[in-house]
């Protein structure tokens, strides 16, 4: 079954690194597919948020003659969020430590969001 699938590839993106803290597969319209989320975080609130935070950036990527985006990237103090497009009607979103090795985790997501683009 595709969810199971989806399932996996969230969760191994997940153990890829200790700086991988969750992730997420949303539909462009910013309904859950899959998800590897803390206990405690709102899987509808993440959805909604990620699809337009991607839909915003692709906008802004073609409106202001940047090109497509490749991601969305949000640096707080208690970590980061990283939105990209997994084919084109999906969005992988990642939560990550503050530390994180970032171009590591550039290139797992890279490697998810293909996989997971495979199978929607």
């Amino acid at each position: 079954m595709r969810t199971d699938s989806f399932q996996q590839i969230l969760e191994d993106l997940n153990s890829s690194s200790a700086d991988v803290e969750a992730s997420a597969l949303i539909s462009s319209d910013g309904l859950m597919i899959a998800s590897a989320l803390p206990t405690g975080v709102d899987e509808d609130r993440v959805g909604a948020m990620s699809a337009a935070l991607l839909s915003l950036g692709d906008r802004a990527g073609r409106e202001l003659a940047r090109g497509s985006i490749d991601r969305i990237m949000i640096q707080g103090e208690k970590g980061y969020v990283i939105m990209t497009s997994s084919g084109d009607e999906a969005v992988l979103t990642i939560m990550a430590k503050p530390n994180a090795k970032l171009g590591l985790i550039f290139l797992d997501i890279k490697r998810a969001s293909e996989a997971l683009a495979k199978l929607i």
